[in-house]
């Protein structure tokens, strides 16, 4: 998300300043003057560092008592909601080739793309207060405060459509007995072609009850406002959020990482970065489907059928069918055997699809090898 963040410079004094702690940047609002209202900008770009920071401050400040406005933007990364499939919902082998990470957030929602290009915005407040309709006109309102002629309104699916037509913001929510969230997406100048190349499934077949995404098609602010520069929108969605609920609140660089300002946030930030959470969370889902198997020495094909259920990540139970003449039943079943309660992830399934290929040679060695190959590339 895309933030050009001034750092806050140290007082040049003969004495080192003290580091501030999470009593100072979170004051009791009874002793401000300032209004119960906070802006943060987040100075990292690292998406598993600011998701932990959303989970720290809706766990550890008092929304009842301070509402609170999170600015942050990631390098490239794909975000799934709580209870989506990243296997239906990204493609992973394009992910890993490229690099960008897959997180997946504490709020529900869909699948999105975060690149430089990209801001996020974070509505922290009491269950009380919360309303994602009065969220969305600070962030409607701000856009046409520094260009008019944008067209730009929240809809009753409380995205942001430009045009009436182009979705420009996404939106998802989390909400406590006492405390609640709301955040939306933001694009100024994202890298459309690679949203579109990593939103894309990595496994056909899979039948599933988690949260499916909805297609929609998208802009940047900067196809319509190409002058639009980053640092004119952030002063305006600050000044828009103090406007809309009556604060007085400057907007404050923070690092995320800092464990002086937000203690535990760290041990939040690797249970985000974990595969049990990743992947290990995703609702429970089945994979039906056809395989394309070759022998290149012969110059031979045969299909193959794969079925697979997965629970919190793991192999349940697998079952591929393939012809006799091509393989023997004892190599098929044998391998749907070792790939039980394994992660359903290309890098585990080929160690045991390893260690089963060590006791084979000749033909057998070869197609067992093939089916092997192909089944991995099915996983995504």
């Amino acid at each position: 998300m895309l933030l050009q963040l001034r750092r806050l410079r140290p007082l040049r004094t003969g004495v080192q300043q003290a580091r501030p702690t999470s009593s100072c940047l979170f004051p009791d609002p009874s002793t401000t003057g300032s209004g119960s209202g906070l802006v943060l900008q987040s100075q990292s770009t690292d998406v598993f560092q600011n998701l932990a920071l959303e989970d720290w401050i809706d766990a550890h400040v008092d929304l009842q008592r301070r509402a609170v406005l999170l600015l942050w933007r990631n390098r490239p990364a794909v975000v799934v909601g709580r209870h989506q499939n990243p296997w239906t919902e990204c493609n992973l082998p394009a992910m890993r080739r490229a690099g960008v990470p897959l997180a997946r957030r504490r709020s529900g929602g869909g699948t999105v793309y975060h690149d430089l290009g990209n801001l996020n915005l974070t509505f922290f407040a009491s269950r009380k207060a919360y309303d994602r309709q009065r969220n969305l006109r600070v962030v409607t309102d701000a856009l046409r405060r520094v260009r008019p002629e944008l067209d730009v309104r929240a809809t009753d699916r409380f995205d942001i459509l430009l045009n009436g037509h182009y979705k420009i913001s996404g939106t998802a929510s989390r909400l406590s007995r006492k405390s609640s969230y709301h955040h939306c997406t933001l694009l100024h100048s994202a890298d459309r072609a690679a949203l579109s190349s990593l939103l894309r499934p990595s496994c056909p077949g899979i039948q599933s009850n988690a949260t499916p995404s909805v297609p929609s098609p998208v802009a940047n602010l900067t196809d319509h406002a190409p002058s639009l520069l980053w640092e004119e929108l952030l002063e305006a969605l600050a000044q828009q959020y103090n406007s809309e609920f009556g604060f007085e609140a400057a907007p404050r660089p923070v690092d995320p990482s800092d464990e002086a300002l937000f203690p535990g946030v760290g041990s939040m930030e690797a249970a985000l970065r974990s595969w049990e959470w990743t992947f290990g969370k995703t609702p429970k889902f089945r994979l039906d489907t056809r395989l394309e198997l070759r022998d290149e020495q012969l110059g031979a094909r045969c299909g193959a059928g794969l079925h697979v259920e997965v629970k919190n990540g793991l192999v349940e139970s697998c079952r591929v069918d393939v012809p006799h003449h091509w393989l023997p039943p004892r190599l098929s079943g044998a391998l749907g055997e070792v790939l039980l309660g394994e992660r359903f992830c290309p890098h585990r399934a080929a160690a045991a699809l390893t260690a089963l290929l060590r006791c084979e040679s000749g033909q057998p060695h070869r197609r067992l090898q093939n089916l092997g190959e192909v089944l991995l590339a099915g996983m995504g």
